[in-house]
């Protein structure tokens, strides 16, 4: 174990007692009380990781690491444990094979594809809009961290494989990829069932390479993707990895952000009723259109505030190749550095009433007023999630189908709200609500 000298080296203060932080129930807070006595930058000694730690709540040290020098950071710890779940897909790839990924896939997430992916969201969504039509008319209640939950499943998994999923029903007797929506543990034994569901899309891909039918999904577009400069595709194994990769990213950006926006909108009448303002002007129909979706901001602002106060990644981690300076402090090589969205997004020098839902913090000129990097739901630099507006379009046909038609009205229980901050920033407890036709 190497610790850094603190004598010879500007660094920020921190505790004595040594900890390693995680993605976990026990961190959370503790980051929280770090961030409260030593601001927005704290070295923290290892337990058991062979360098020490500095937490930053600060958004031009987010620039600088995450965007002006990223080339000087590669992914920190944690990230391991996504590995044994996704193989090496752009969320855990670094360098030269990151960078050839990256722009392999990037062409599948141009707003031509997203347009025309969005006719299967928009087929998911009319589903969903007959089960929850008839759990109103039956004065049923509806569980919407569940509900959510499948229809991002839905979602990613047609967007991905089209009319082949209906094969794979069929054939396995259930959706073989529905325990994402009831096994969130996220243990070992999860890891394992989830890597056993690869050989079914080697399946897919072997019967497509026998048929002439072409598809309009992200499987057909990472098939068929050629490197610019070599010609060259990805392997089965890459291909495999990135759509295990988008099946997990994919459903729980999607599920969680909606789960929180259906219980803020709920505690926000005013909003709500905005939103709904804003469905019944510019909807023509039951779903809106891709061209209607971008004719409806106020809905992306409920989405973004959601981010802002629940981001899905709540922490993430990057550690240093060589040795850097930031904001005057220096970061020796092997420092591993953690971000934690949840309390930046939350931090009173860049955000007026931190706890309040206020989507018009997301009006064009409060954005301009505000620093860029103080708001990173999708990271930032590079390396920002390559699916951030795929995940926006997907949720924003959702709010307004659904605000259109509904209202919807929160159910409290002994249990409350609570969050629940492993991997994923979901919550602990479904989230219960009273369904109405508007």
């Amino acid at each position: 174990m190497t610790s850094i000298d603190t004598k010879s080296l500007n660094l920020p203060a921190g505790p004595e007692t040594p900890y390693d932080i995680n993605t976990t129930d026990e961190s959370f807070p503790i980051i929280a009380d770090y961030i409260a006595e030593y601001g927005n930058f704290t070295l923290i000694k290892p337990v058991s990781r062979g360098n020490n730690t500095i937490l930053i709540n600060a958004p031009d040290a987010v620039k600088a690491i995450l965007v002006k020098n990223h080339e000087n950071y590669k992914k920190g710890p944690g990230f391991e444990r996504v590995k044994m779940l996704l193989g090496n897909g752009i969320i855990v790839s670094d360098g030269a094979f990151w960078r050839r990924q990256r722009r392999l896939i990037q062409p599948a997430f141009s707003r031509k594809c997203i347009d025309g992916l969005a006719k299967k969201m928009q087929k998911a969504n009319q589903v969903w809009l007959q089960r929850w039509t008839e759990k109103a008319e039956k004065s049923e209640l509806l569980d919407v961290s569940s509900e959510t939950s499948e229809l991002s499943l839905e979602i990613i998994l047609r967007c991905l494989f089209s009319d082949d999923m209906d094969k794979l029903i069929e054939q396995e007797g259930k959706n073989p990829f529905e325990i994402l929506t009831y096994d969130l543990a996220r243990d070992m034994q999860f890891v394992l069932k989830f890597r056993a569901l690869k050989s079914l899309v080697q399946q897919l891909m072997d019967e497509r390479r026998e048929s002439s039918t072409r598809y309009d999904d992200f499987l057909e577009a990472f098939m068929e993707t050629k490197d610019k400069e070599t010609g060259e595709g990805m392997t089965d194994k890459e291909i495999i990895d990135e759509v295990m990769t988008l099946i997990i990213a994919g459903h729980e950006t999607g599920a969680t952000t909606l789960n929180w926006a259906w219980y803020l909108l709920s505690q926000n009448p005013a909003e709500e009723k905005k939103l709904q303002d804003e469905a019944d002007k510019v909807i023509s129909g039951d779903i809106p259109t891709f061209e209607e979706v971008g004719n409806m901001p106020f809905s992306r602002q409920v989405i973004e505030e959601a981010l802002r106060l629940y981001p899905p990644v709540w922490l993430y981690s990057r550690t240093a190749i060589v040795d850097d300076k930031v904001c005057g402090y220096d970061i020796p090589a092997g420092t591993n550095i953690f971000f934690a969205p949840y309390y930046l997004h939350r931090h009173p020098d860049f955000w007026d009433e931190p706890e309040a839902f206020k989507p018009d913090r997301f009006l064009p000129e409060e954005i301009k007023k505000r620093h860029k990097f103080a708001f990173i739901p999708f990271s930032a630099g590079p390396r920002r999630c390559i699916g951030d507006y795929f995940s926006i379009v997907e949720m924003q046909i959702h709010l307004g189908t659904m605000a259109k038609k509904f209202k919807l009205e929160y159910v409290a229980d002994e249990k409350g709200v609570e969050l629940d901050p492993q991997v994923n920033l979901r919550s602990k407890n479904s989230i219960m609500m009273k369904l109405s036709k508007r």
